[in-house]
Protein backbone atom coordinates (compact mmCIF):
# COMPACT_ATOMS: atom_id res chain seq x y z
CA UNK A 1 0.00 0.00 0.00
CA UNK A 2 1.92 3.07 -1.21
CA UNK A 3 1.73 6.16 0.98
CA UNK A 4 2.74 9.60 -0.30
CA UNK A 5 3.10 12.42 2.23
CA UNK A 6 3.47 16.05 1.17
CA UNK A 7 4.00 19.06 3.43
CA UNK A 8 3.27 22.52 2.03
CA UNK A 9 3.03 26.01 3.41
CA UNK A 10 -0.67 26.76 3.67
CA UNK A 11 -2.40 29.12 1.31
CA UNK A 12 -3.29 27.09 -1.77
CA UNK A 13 -6.87 26.74 -2.91
CA UNK A 14 -8.74 23.49 -2.25
CA UNK A 15 -8.78 22.98 -6.03
CA UNK A 16 -4.98 23.22 -6.22
CA UNK A 17 -4.56 20.70 -3.39
CA UNK A 18 -7.08 18.38 -5.05
CA UNK A 19 -5.15 18.58 -8.33
CA UNK A 20 -1.93 17.72 -6.49
CA UNK A 21 -3.57 14.69 -4.88
CA UNK A 22 -4.92 13.51 -8.24
CA UNK A 23 -1.58 13.83 -10.00
CA UNK A 24 0.37 12.15 -7.20
CA UNK A 25 -2.15 9.30 -7.13
CA UNK A 26 -1.85 8.71 -10.87
CA UNK A 27 1.95 8.97 -10.76
CA UNK A 28 2.16 6.24 -8.12
CA UNK A 29 -0.25 3.96 -9.99
CA UNK A 30 1.63 4.41 -13.26
CA UNK A 31 5.18 4.26 -11.91
CA UNK A 32 4.94 1.28 -9.54
CA UNK A 33 1.82 -0.48 -10.79
CA UNK A 34 -0.05 0.00 -7.52
CA UNK A 35 -3.70 -0.88 -7.20
CA UNK A 36 -5.44 2.53 -7.35
CA UNK A 37 -7.63 1.67 -4.36
CA UNK A 38 -4.53 1.09 -2.25
CA UNK A 39 -2.75 4.40 -2.89
CA UNK A 40 -2.82 6.84 0.03
CA UNK A 41 -1.96 10.53 -0.24
CA UNK A 42 -1.64 12.81 2.77
CA UNK A 43 -1.28 16.57 2.34
CA UNK A 44 -0.27 18.59 5.38
CA UNK A 45 -0.46 22.36 5.30
CA UNK A 46 1.74 24.25 7.71
CA UNK A 47 1.41 27.93 8.65
CA UNK A 48 4.26 30.08 7.33
CA UNK A 49 5.08 31.02 10.94
CA UNK A 50 5.77 27.32 11.67
CA UNK A 51 8.19 26.70 8.79
CA UNK A 52 11.74 28.01 8.99
CA UNK A 53 14.80 28.01 6.78
CA UNK A 54 18.08 29.54 7.89
CA UNK A 55 16.62 30.38 11.33
CA UNK A 56 13.99 32.61 9.73
CA UNK A 57 10.36 31.62 9.38
CA UNK A 58 8.76 31.97 6.00
CA UNK A 59 6.37 34.51 7.54
CA UNK A 60 9.35 36.57 8.75
CA UNK A 61 11.00 36.29 5.35
CA UNK A 62 7.80 37.45 3.61
CA UNK A 63 7.56 40.35 6.08
CA UNK A 64 11.16 41.36 5.36
CA UNK A 65 10.47 41.43 1.63
CA UNK A 66 7.38 43.56 2.19
CA UNK A 67 9.41 45.96 4.35
CA UNK A 68 12.11 46.25 1.66
CA UNK A 69 9.51 47.07 -1.00
CA UNK A 70 8.12 49.93 1.13
CA UNK A 71 11.55 51.56 1.50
Amino acid sequence: MPLVEVTLVEGRSPEAVRTLIDRLHHAVVESVGANPANVRVIVREVPAAHWAAGNETLAERAGSKSDEKRR
